[in-house]
């Protein structure tokens, strides 16, 4: 792999898998990315979509590198794609890319940790509603199951809180 290159991924493809040492980071520039894990009982737990100018990079620097999460392309994909061997090199070359990259960090860990205290703070429906606000394409682009992952709630409380809000805004 060259330092940095764009590639097409088709939908269904798993970047790297919920046990592997992942190899690459990415950027997306059109599509759709879903993060997940499995839980202690086998269930699939949705923890975040990656869509467009947002990066995927697993910053778990544990001795084994070993990422807790797969990466799956929910819809057809294209990304910027970095080797994270050649990060090292890359940051000596272009030193801009450090402190570019430094702040793109900083900047997705404090919405981060405001994203998770709202969650934590908000019921079932404000999660949903602030989804409406903040991420409203989502709604449409990711199946119904995998939204309600994310959102901390079954499918079938999902399609209550859609269908109430319908109501009210009807």
């Amino acid at each position: 792999m060259d330092e940095i290159y764009i590639e097409e991924f088709k939908k269904g493809t798993v970047l790297f898998q919920q046990g592997d040492s992942p190899t690459a980071c990415y950027f997306v520039l059109k599509g759709c990315v879903r993060q997940y894990s499995i839980d202690v009982e086998g269930r699939e737990v949705t923890s975040n979509f990656y869509t467009e100018e947002q990066a995927i990079a697993v910053f778990d620097h544990k001795p084994d590198k070993i990422s807790n999460y797969t990466f799956i392309c929910v819809e057809d994909s294209v990304m910027v794609v970095g080797d994270l061997n050649t990060e090292k090199d890359m940051y000596n070359k272009h030193p801009q890319l450090e402190s570019m990259t430094r702040k793109m960090i900083e900047a997705d860990f404090a919405k981060i940790q405001e994203e998770f205290a709202a969650f934590i703070a908000s019921s079932p429906e404000e999660r949903f509603r602030l989804l409406q606000l903040k991420r409203p394409t989502l709604i449409d682009r990711v199946p119904q199951h995998q939204l309600a992952s994310y959102l901390g709630m079954t499918p079938e409380s999902l399609s209550r809180i859609k269908k109430r809000i319908n109501q009210l805004n009807s």
